[in-house]
């Protein structure tokens, strides 16, 4: 009797072991599956992405690409038919739908929240996010390449999804036609900025050929003041005047000459032989003869 009390109070005991035994083997298999369905989606092939290679300045570049970063839209995407643009997305730091970049450049993302089966998403369903990683990276002197990659993730399976291409081709053009307005814009402000400075310049050679022409003209201005005063030195050094009341204008130097002509007072006369009691002079009509130089005066 004690005996097989013994066993089998021993057997309940191994029983109460095994079922918790099997309990805990279903808990981690439920775990198991749990963890693996919750697993992060950068584990899972992504897809290829988009690449391509453009020129710009990285002022240029950054621009463009923080425009469509902000432009709160998800480009070759939408959910409805009647809205065929997918709107309120944001831009974030990082997002755990990617694995982080190890490679070079400089990297960005934008997400769009409870986007339900968006189109071209490959097998798309259920309600999830959607991420978009650009990565720009410099090749050259002006020379950049933006790789763009596209996924969604459902909420609840946290499935991904890789895009048909449709989204990076599409954000692509967008940024490459943001590029090219930003480039239009700065060479048309490069170009007026050209033209302004050429107008300055020709206004400063204008104002410079003004400024040697005001300095051209005084010079003359005060070679004419000099001769006009040269001339009037010479004037007084070689014309007098006939003093009042006049005097006889004679053939020879000497008082007993015939008269060649009398000049009225004040008239006046050029110099043309000096002695030291008669002059040489040519009236005003051109006549030639000799005058006493007592009989003469300087001009006033």
């Amino acid at each position: 009797m004690k005996g097989p009390g013994v066993k089998l109070q021993g057997g309940k005991r191994n029983d109460r072991h095994w079922r918790v035994f099997v309990c805990y083997l279903v808990f981690a298999c439920l775990a198991a599956v749990s963890s693996r369905a919750n697993r992060p989606p950068h584990d899972q092939n992504p897809g290829p992405g988009f690449s391509a290679e453009f020129s710009g300045s990285s002022a240029e570049v950054i621009q463009a690409l923080n425009e469509v970063l902000e432009d709160q839209i998800i480009h070759g995407t939408y959910i409805f038919d009647k809205q065929p643009t997918l709107t309120g997305a944001i831009v974030v730091e990082s997002t755990p739908l990617f694995e982080p970049w190890q490679g070079p450049g400089q990297v960005f993302y934008k997400i769009r929240k409870d986007a339900i089966a968006p189109r071209h998403f490959l097998d798309s369903a259920d309600q999830g996010t959607i991420a978009v990683r650009y990565v720009l990276i410099g090749s050259g002197p002006g020379r950049f390449r933006l790789r763009i990659d596209a996924v969604y993730v459902e909420s609840t399976r946290r499935k991904l999804h890789p895009s048909d291409l449709t989204v990076e081709t599409s954000e692509f053009k967008v940024f490459q036609d943001h590029l090219q307005a930003i480039q239009i814009a700065s060479q048309e402000a490069a170009d007026a900025k050209r033209r302004l400075e050429s107008a300055e310049l020709v206004r400063q050679t204008v104002i410079r050929q003004r400024e040697d022409e005001t300095t051209r003209l005084a010079a003359a201005q005060s070679s004419v003041q000099d001769l006009e005063q040269r001339i009037n030195a010479m004037r007084h050094e070689v014309e007098r005047r006939v003093k009042a009341p006049g005097a006889d204008l004679k053939a020879a130097p000497f008082r007993a000459a015939a008269n060649v002509k009398t000049l009225a007072a004040y008239t006046e006369v050029v110099i043309m032989i000096v002695t030291p009691h008669w002059y040489g002079v040519e009236t005003p009509d051109g006549r030639r003869g000799w005058m006493p130089a007592d009989q003469l005066e300087t001009l006033p």
